[in-house]
């Protein structure tokens, strides 16, 4: 067990509305309230609940669930257990509605482009994720916290887990580690800037990689603290245009020398 995931859910897919707090179990994906929430749009529901089983869900779990509309049975497989009781069909409390939603938040692609990432920080019933020593010596790159709640329409937010990054460096992380400190990337418009994770007060588990709370408009969180590799980080000047970077003849991300001068109208 550790804490080693892949992002990949769209900027779109980071929504929960109409999706009940009452139980994820298999029976509670029986309800009428979750089939009318999933049927209402199932392409986008399927790819939530993918990655909403992946985080709440313990590891070697699987939740499923046959349309009566169309006849197909979609499958989820659990990982990270973040809410725990929430997976066995209890209510989610507020604390797994915070890390549910902070998972989610890690989780977000913008470029089509999945890596994998190492979420650490405090489940919903106070446990801590584990994280194995490789992946601790692997994933050196201290990115972000994510913390909010999608569940009640607090929002959700980001913080840098170190300075803003520079110009000339990019990641396929970009709602992670961020040029910005604060507002909204359009890039990800769901996802919120809110300095870095010391600028807010975020408390740090001793002798640990993640924050066990972080503070926000007066109201307290749960948070999850990602990082990444070394090699997931691209510099614009390597002579390698990468999927982040953007045709120029500077040594910005979008506007980079390496990906040759932008052709003109």
């Amino acid at each position: 067990m550790n804490s080693l995931s892949v992002n990949g859910l769209s900027v779109n897919g980071l929504s929960v509305n109409g999706l009940s707090v009452n139980g994820l179990s298999v029976n509670g994906l029986a309800t009428s309230t979750f089939v009318s929430w999933f049927e209402a749009n199932a392409p986008a529901h399927d790819e939530v609940m993918r990655y909403l089983v992946r985080c709440a869900v313990p590891a070697g779990e699987v939740r499923t669930y046959t349309s009566s509309t169309t006849g197909l049975t979609y499958a989820w497989q659990g990982g990270l257990g973040v809410a725990p009781a929430w997976a066995q069909g209890t209510p989610a409390t507020v604390a797994e509605q915070q890390v549910v939603s902070a998972c989610l938040a890690a989780h977000v692609n913008t470029y089509g482009y999945h890596i994998p990432i190492s979420i650490t920080g405090l489940k919903g019933n106070a446990q801590p994720l584990s994280f194995s020593k490789d992946e601790d010596r692997a994933y050196v790159i201290r990115e972000a916290c994510f913390f909010g709640n999608l569940f009640t329409g607090e929002g959700i937010y980001a913080a840098n887990d170190q300075s803003e990054m520079a110009e000339y460096l990019s990641s396929p992380r970009r709602c992670g580690w961020s040029h910005q400190q604060s507002g909204l990337d359009p890039a990800c418009p769901a996802i919120v800037r809110a300095g870095t994770c010391a600028q807010l007060g975020c408390k740090q588990s001793k002798n640990s990689p993640y924050y066990s709370e972080c503070t926000y408009n007066g109201i307290t969180y749960r948070p999850l603290t990602t990082r990444i590799r070394n090699t997931d980080i691209y510099v614009c000047g390597d002579g390698v245009c990468q999927v982040t970077e953007s045709c120029g003849t500077g040594m910005a991300m979008d506007n980079c020398m390496d990906c040759g001068p932008c052709s003109q109208p």
